[in-house]
């Protein structure tokens, strides 16, 4: 083996490992050393943690990690990481940090030279994105929206125009809400893909537009978790002849702008090359 599992001073490791999202047969074989050979596990919620842990007769130690209570376990865990030990950091399902607790932990050793040791696993995000038929080349992940009215009005006016493929997590009791959001900013025919339970055995991958998704998932209750893959923006483009583009710069040269101000003003207004639109401008006359 290949990798930076033992520190080279006294101080210890933070291993930040990925669990199943559902299926616990996409638990890696590397997953299950680690969590067998570390002092303890810090895990966001123990009980969860425990009949995973449980499946694969791994006995070591847990310390409750979650969202209220991180900022309070971080002295106690940065003094055993700095004694020596080697602690494993586990969510309840899928990476570490990934709207889920963990990146207070993770910056906090960064901060004190503290190994920070990934061990990849499972993830929604990028579950959901590989079997959607989206874009997949460019993609950006917003985790869940923000709750207050005002707030997600806001994060989705300034996604209205993103390009790439866009990731949301969603809880069922919200889904309708959100969808209903979405299609107000991004239009009802907008492409997303919903997928729910993923990895479990009532996996499902819905695809349509956001209108056909509110219209469908108001008829059928949602269950489950939900990860939303939504299409980025496309522009329309609009196809300019040369014709059209010496009218633009004519209007100018005749109200007296020099050539080379009327190319790069045109140029700019219609994202054309400068250099293009001013061999035209060359061609035509100053009135």
């Amino acid at each position: 083996m290949n990798e930076p599992e033992i520190a080279s001073n006294s101080v210890g490791t933070l291993y930040v490992v990925g669990t199943p999202i559902g299926n616990l047969e996409d638990m890696t074989f590397r997953a299950v050393r680690i969590l067998q050979t570390v002092d303890a596990i810090a895990a966001e919620d123990t009980r969860h943690t425990g009949k995973l842990l449980h499946h694969f007769q791994i006995k070591t130690p847990q310390i409750s990690c979650h969202q209220h209570n991180i900022l309070s376990r971080l002295p106690a865990l940065l003094e055993r990481l700095h004694a020596g030990q080697q602690i494993a950091l586990v969510t309840d399902a899928g990476m570490p940090g990934i709207s889920d607790p963990g990146y207070e932990l993770v910056q906090a050793c960064v901060a004190e030279g503290i190994l920070v040791v990934p061990i990849p696993g499972p993830t929604a995000a990028i579950t959901a994105l590989s079997a959607s038929g989206l874009p997949t080349d460019r993609f950006c992940f917003e985790g869940f929206l923000p709750v207050k009215g005002s707030e997600r009005q806001q994060r989705l006016t300034a996604l209205a125009q993103e390009t790439r493929t866009m990731i949301f997590y969603e809880a069922p009791h919200r889904l309708l809400q959100t969808l209903q959001a979405l299609s107000e900013v991004l239009g009802q025919e907008r492409s997303i893909v919903v997928s729910r339970e993923l990895t479990k055995r009532y996996e499902t991958f819905w695809r349509g537009g956001l209108g056909e998704a509110i219209a469908h998932f108001t008829t059928t209750e949602p269950r489950g978790e939900f990860t939303l893959v939504v299409a980025g923006y496309v522009s329309e483009v609009v196809e300019l002849s040369e014709t059209d583009v010496r009218e633009a710069l004519l209007v100018l040269l005749r109200e007296g702008m020099p050539r080379s101000q009327a190319s790069r003003q045109v140029a700019k207004t219609l994202n054309l090359s400068r250099r293009d639109v001013y061999q035209l401008a060359l061609e035509l006359p100053d009135r």
